[in-house]
């Protein structure tokens, strides 16, 4: 046999490795899917059933889970979290989805798959009515990834992205930075390249090459891949992308708004507290509701069925620390419906003790300074108030005691007057620069913000932060933060005065209204009362 050259041996026998490994991980999927027909009825999928579901699959790899996005053509049944089977290297972790989301802004599904370990490695997700195996692909990282993007009124391309790491509240140097659109944009003989207009936090604007304005939803031949949008720094890859720039915002300006109030929040785990915040803001003037779910496992669809008759829409947001982001997004979503927008979490609420409703002072601000385009509220901020259970008549009701001094603020803002390049730092947006901002006076609007709640819900906060340019609490960085409760550390142990703590003075302004306004003269009860015990 002829021997092998000495200086190719090495190659060789890495390319033999590789073979080997190939068959390996093929052995291993082959039994997976064969394991799993034999736990359920195997049905052999009909022909029909394979052309019906042929969705685009792009996978994304989190610290705790695996993401896959299903993009069906229209009118496709749709998956639930019992349709569905997580299939792994290692046949004998492969088990249910934790749950099956349906994202109606984009027309997808998102199945969220356990991260097992070791060896914890997805391939595919297997259907057990039909036995038919979608094959999942290659994993993207979450933390370096083109992730989102439309087309704005002014024919630029909008990309949310992670992965450089910039300065939270400032503009990043365009001329540093490229975008990209093709099928493969990692593929430098298969892409457009663009300018980038600005760039700032994860945020990135985009010269779009006429060739997509024309025709953004094209197709590559007959494997149903869209064109997809990413940034690059200069002399650099670009980012991995699922980003498709095919969803284009209202290109005019409408005569008049749908709603004058609206309000969006991004929240995780918040459903047992939801009803009584939607319900409350609705009565005092709130008109649409946009809520960012990021990654929640309660009840929140049920929730938000039994508000049918208030303008709710929740739209799934998986992307972890993007909260500045998912603003952004949220700003322009509302724009073209929304006069004012105010951002704001589940445990805020406007208090406005004079009994005026927010639409009368919008109104009020609108006659008196049409160049106001901010208004920013000051907080109080609540504490336990002697409570060691979740009230049962909710926050509002139960919280009663706060410190004296307001912290912060949290800011309602016309969309239509924010700088085109949406920075943002979750109190407050940056304005075009003809606008500027008006502070309320705290005897006519105040937000109660419930920060320091019982101790078993205030611990969530411990899970992970939302904001980008906030550390989580686990992190020994920035430990004396305004971020981060005075004297708690880094570990989520009650400390034994907990209860007791952050209570200066007794405030029961918005208790004693919202007792006024919402409870039953027949039961004594409030209307969110029994979605809490």
């Amino acid at each position: 046999m002829a021997q092998i050259p000495i200086k190719h041996r090495k190659k060789h026998v890495a390319v033999r490795r590789s073979f080997f490994w190939c068959i390996l991980c093929f052995a291993a999927f082959t039994f997976s899917s064969l394991l799993f027909q034999g736990f359920h009825q195997w049905r052999p999928a009909t022909t029909t059933a394979l052309t019906a579901v042929k969705p685009i699959i792009q996978t994304v790899e989190f610290p705790d889970e695996t993401v896959v996005f299903l993009k069906y053509p229209p009118s496709t049944p749709l998956f639930t979290k019992h349709d569905l089977y997580c299939l792994y290297l290692d046949p004998n972790s492969s088990q249910p989805p934790e749950s099956v989301e349906n994202d109606e802004l984009l027309a997808q599904q998102l199945v969220r798959c356990p991260l097992v370990k070791p060896r914890g490695v997805l391939t595919s997700l297997f259907v057990k009515s039909t036995g038919y195996t979608l094959s999942i692909g290659p994993s993207r990282r979450w933390n370096s990834l083109a992730y989102e993007a439309m087309i704005d009124r002014d024919n630029t391309t909008i990309v949310f992205v992670k992965g450089f790491n910039l300065r939270g509240g400032r503009q990043s140097h365009a001329s540093k930075f490229k975008c990209v659109y093709g099928w493969d944009v990692k593929n430098p003989k298969l892409v457009l390249q663009s300018d980038v207009v600005s760039i700032a936090q994860e945020v990135v604007r985009c010269n779009t090459p006429v060739s997509i304005l024309n025709n953004p939803e094209r197709f590559i031949g007959t494997s149903n891949m869209p064109i997809k949008v990413s940034v690059r720094m200069v002399g650099k890859e670009p980012l991995d992308s699922i980003a498709s720039p095919k969803r284009r915002l209202q290109p005019d300006f409408p005569a008049q708004k749908q709603h004058n109030m609206c309000v969006c929040t991004m929240l995780r785990n918040q459903a047992s507290f939801l009803k009584e915040w939607i319900m409350y803001h609705t009565r005092i003037g709130v008109q649409r509701w946009f809520i960012y779910d990021n990654n929640s496992l309660d009840d929140i669809d049920d929730v938000i069925k039994l508000l049918s008759n208030i303008n709710v829409t929740r739209h799934v947001w998986p992307w972890i620390k993007t909260q500045e982001a998912g603003f952004a997004h949220c700003a322009l979503r509302a724009r073209d419906v929304c006069e004012w927008v105010g951002f704001m979490d589940v445990d805020e609420f406007f208090h406005l003790p004079t009994g005026m409703s927010l639409l009368d002072i919008l109104r009020n601000q609108s006659r008196s300074n049409s160049k106001v385009a901010e208004l920013r509220v000051s907080c109080h901020n609540f504490g336990p108030s002697g409570l060691k259970h979740v009230p049962t008549q909710g926050v509002t009701m139960g919280y009663n005691c706060r410190m004296i001094a307001p912290e912060r603020h949290k800011s309602i803002v016309k969309p239509e007057a924010l700088n085109s390049t949406l920075i943002n730092v979750v109190h407050h947006f940056h304005l075009k620069s003809e606008f500027r901002y008006a502070n309320m006076d705290r005897n006519v609007l105040v937000i109660n913000h419930y920060k320091y709640q019982v101790w078993d819900v205030f611990k969530e906060k411990f899970y992970r932060r939302v904001a980008t340019y906030v550390s989580d609490w686990q992190q020994q960085r920035n430990v004396g933060s305004r971020d981060r409760a005075p004297g708690l550390g880094t570990r989520a142990v009650e400390p034994p005065d907990w209860s007791s703590r952050f209570c200066e003075v007794t405030d029961t302004g918005l208790k004693d209204r919202v007792a006024e306004m919402f409870t039953d003269p027949n039961t004594g009860k409030l209307p969110w009362q029994k979605s809490l015990t």
